[in-house]
């Protein structure tokens, strides 16, 4: 199979970037095609008012749920706040976008509990700490590329009290 200088060249900059990312690649038949890859995430929990309670760390891979269906989480860990900042970690994550959703779970119940408004009554917070209006955001506001070995993210908690 022929390939003309600009695919070539096309070929050369895609390689160069991925490898500039970490990321392995193969070229079979001008093709290129990234190897199984998998990374890992931190999460740095900031802003805590208290340590009762416990915080709880949902991952997501899509849209689909995000943020809070429980079903449409990749992983989930609930960790008791023994230091601040908080660190988790998620470990062997296929590359891709992923967004954090946390919550400062104080009653240990495992939700964001809400007031007769609907307003959290809780602390929350979510990666790349997007402004928040009305609304939770939406996935690709708290999107984080997993493309390496190791990401880290911080995120700010918030409380509406």
């Amino acid at each position: 199979m022929k390939i003309k200088f600009c695919q070539k060249s096309q070929i050369l900059k895609t390689c160069l970037l991925l490898s500039f990312l970490g990321i392995a690649i193969e070229i079979s038949n001008g093709r290129v095609y990234a190897n199984n890859l998998s990374g890992n995430l931190t999460v740095e929990i900031n802003g805590f008012r208290n340590r009762e309670g416990q915080a709880c760390v949902s991952l997501f891979a899509s849209s689909q749920g995000f943020p809070n269906n429980r079903k449409n989480v990749v992983q989930r860990q609930c960790n008791k706040i023994t230091s601040v900042p908080l660190i988790v970690n998620f470990r062997n994550l296929k590359a891709g976008n992923y967004a954090v959703a946390i919550i400062h779970d104080t009653n240990g119940d495992g939700t964001l509990n809400r007031n007769d408004l609907g307003m959290p009554i809780e602390g929350y917070g979510f990666s790349r700490n997007p402004e928040i209006r009305t609304a939770a955001p939406k996935f690709n506001d708290a999107a984080v590329l997993i493309a390496g070995p190791n990401t880290s993210v911080q995120v700010q908690l918030k409380y509406l009290d």
